[in-house]
């Protein structure tokens, strides 16, 4: 499907576009500053965009109060479909997040709840309890996700709320023409209805991709045939930055080796998740890093890991928010994108993951593997790639059997010799495309 070979870029539009925290009811039409935005998206190199939550919404966006309306914060639903358009003209996939776990206190039926209680025809869209109360006092229990009562958790199991929200997500697609979703919380989610989402995903689009946040588990157990088409690799995501702050890079290759080594017991061979080192709900990654030369290099094993990479916007230039100061921190305004030498070190490597089929579609071997090296093979049917990282502040020297005397260097577009060994400047990282 078209997302294995893609790069995604990542937009809280809320934060993005610096609208208000609590929603005003204010008409305002700031999501058309995306267009704005389109030349960077390019030049850095994404061919798609998750959008987090764009729906009518009680604050952050994630408390959804109407599934048909684009936020009055972010303007019209005319608005967000010139952007889309805007997009797909420029060779871009939009993906939205279904947020489908919960609803916010203002999501309409739920209101309607509240105000007849026993006789709304919507009291079996949710999980609740009359014999109970709420810490909102509404005279009746009900279930949040989490223990968060601002966001009511809707009953998946009830047909009429399935039929609503398909009956949205065939809105999204017909005008706005989108091309996937990023189920929120999708580790929440009823496996029935994710099937059936499933089915609805195959009838409304071609390739119309499903994928989930999961956080840890079994992937497999969502992502496979009948359900999702991926999922975040959250299992990957600390071993990312505790590998360079630990100066210990046996623990992210241990992890890439359990879920793509060459072994048949392991676990997610073939399938392609969706790899990240920052996003909306993260310390940004220039925060974590304690040695800001890394860097670089965390972009680097992230582009050159199985799967496919996503950027969230501002962190491409080294942005840093911290998650103590809270999420409204991670969700920063920019007036425009800035580009720096990080910036083009990552739109270098979008293009490099683009033109290789084995970046993309490859398996997984560990070539060499030090506390502060790491040298690992991607190799496909037409291609064979090696990626090296050298984490220390001293030059290092690696012999290993490269198979060949000759590569490419990707990212500085230069030949490399393996003979004699191949020596890794400090903090440096290398792609390198072996001779056949």
């Amino acid at each position: 499907m078209w997302f294995e070979e893609s790069v995604f870029y990542q937009i809280f539009p809320l934060g993005f576009t610096g609208a208000p925290f609590e929603n005003d009811g204010i008409l305002t039409s700031r999501i058309l500053k995306v267009i704005d935005w389109i030349p960077h998206i390019q030049k850095l190199g994404a061919t798609a965009i998750y959008f987090s939550p764009v729906f009518e919404s009680d604050t952050h966006g994630y408390n959804t109060r109407d599934y048909g309306v684009i936020d009055k914060r972010l303007g019209t639903n005319e608005d967000f479909k010139k952007v889309v358009d805007a997009l797909h003209e420029a060779g871009i996939k939009v993906v939205l997040d279904g947020v489908f776990n919960h609803v916010g206190r203002g999501f309409w039926a739920f209101r309607d709840v509240q105000e007849k209680r026993w006789d709304s025809p919507y009291k079996d869209w949710f999980h609740l309890s009359f014999e109970g109360n709420s810490s909102y006092n509404d005279g009746f229990w009900y279930e949040g996700w989490e223990g968060n009562y601002d966001l009511v958790k809707l009953n998946l199991r009830n047909n009429d709320v399935i039929e609503h929200i398909f009956e949205k997500i065939r809105f999204w697609v017909d005008y706005f023409d989108i091309d996937g979703l990023r189920l929120d919380v999708a580790y929440c989610l009823d496996r029935d209805f994710l099937h059936r989402l499933r089915d609805l995903a195959n009838q409304i689009k071609p390739e119309f991709l499903l994928v989930g946040e999961l956080l840890h588990g079994d992937y497999s157990m969502f992502v496979n045939e009948g359900m999702l088409h991926s999922c975040t690799n959250y299992a990957c995501y600390k071993g990312l930055f505790s590998s360079f702050n630990s100066m210990n890079m046996f623990e992210i290759i241990h992890s890439l080796m359990q879920q793509f080594g060459p072994e048949d017991w392991c676990r997610y061979r073939n399938m392609h998740l969706m790899s990240f080192v920052d996003n909306h709900d993260v310390t940004r990654i220039a925060s974590i890093l304690t040695n800001k030369n890394h860097l670089p290099l965390i972009y680097t094993l992230a582009f050159g890991m199985p799967g496919y990479p996503c950027v969230y916007y501002g962190s491409e230039w080294g942005t840093e928010a911290n998650k103590q100061d809270g999420d409204p921190a991670l969700r920063a305004c920019f007036d425009k994108p800035e580009w720096n030498s990080l910036t083009d070190h990552i739109a270098r490597l979008a293009q490099i993951k683009k033109n290789s089929e084995a970046l993309n579609y490859g398996g997984f071997r560990s070539v060499l593997l030090t506390n502060h090296q790491c040298i690992f093979e991607r190799r496909s049917e037409k291609e064979r790639i090696l990626v090296a990282i050298n984490a220390s502040a001293q030059p290092y020297t690696a012999h290993f059997d490269a198979g060949c005397g000759m590569a490419d260097e990707l990212i500085t577009d230069t030949k490399h010799d393996f003979g004699g060994g191949s020596e890794l400047a400090p903090y440096t990282s290398y792609i390198w495309r072996m001779e056949r």
